[in-house]
């Protein structure tokens, strides 16, 4: 697996999972349940991880839709 985004914004989170699910690329958020140690702040990311073998398709989409530069 590796990471394709890092981001605090949930909105921002859904849309690049959206995106992912319309081109068949399979995705895994991680740090979901952090906010049970932050206090639900939202100060600490999540991070959306790929299939090594859908990293480079995935970066694409999201560079294509302004998810990621």
């Amino acid at each position: 697996m590796k990471l394709l985004i890092q981001t605090n914004d949930p909105a921002k989170m859904a849309f690049a999972q959206a995106l992912l699910q319309g081109e068949g690329i399979t995705s895994f958020e991680l740090d979901v349940h952090s906010s049970i140690m932050e206090g639900g702040l939202g100060i600490l990311p999540r991070r959306l991880m790929v299939a090594d073998r859908d990293h480079w398709r995935a970066a694409i989409v999201m560079r294509d839709n302004d998810v990621m530069t």
